[in-house]
């Protein structure tokens, strides 16, 4: 069942980000972002709702851009079609709020490439280069992430 989250689903979004993150795949969050960011998150769940397999969240940058970001579907869920449907979601959000130019940085790009993303040019991106990727270790020299774009 996918949803949109709730305050009771941010324990399970910070475990699932942060075991994430200890294996480099994003970056790690604090609860206190979580529960700021709540809204900006949508979970797939199993087992009458009860059990989080699967987060994704469409963060707002600007009047024209959102990201894609802290996509996870706990192991035993993948190739489901799960994560898919997590994107599908943040992705029509964003368009219902006309937000027409959706990006994400991954690690993920042949996944995102089979939805519709595309390469685009890191510089393209300046509101998430100075909000956020400006505090990341892994910047400027050592980002391994790969910037792409839909533009539905």
């Amino acid at each position: 069942m996918l949803r949109k989250a709730k305050i009771s689903d941010v324990k399970h979004i910070h475990r699932m980000i942060n075991e994430s993150a200890r294996r480099g795949e994003m970056l790690p969050r604090s609860l206190m972002e979580l529960y700021g960011y709540l809204r900006d998150y949508f979970v797939y769940c199993v087992d009458d709702g009860k059990e989080v397999v699967g987060i994704c969240g469409m963060h707002i940058f600007w009047e024209n851009l959102a990201e894609i970001r802290s996509l996870y579907v706990l192991p035993e869920y993948r190739r489901r079609g799960i994560a898919t449907k997590l994107v599908e979601a943040c992705v029509s959000e964003a368009i219902t709020l006309d937000l027409y130019r959706i990006f994400t940085l991954t690690n993920q790009e042949e996944f995102f490439k089979s939805i519709g993303f595309v390469d685009v040019d890191r510089e393209a991106l300046p509101e998430k280069i100075w909000s956020e990727c400006i505090k990341c270790p892994k910047y400027p020299d050592y980002c391994d992430e790969i910037p792409l774009i839909i533009e539905p």
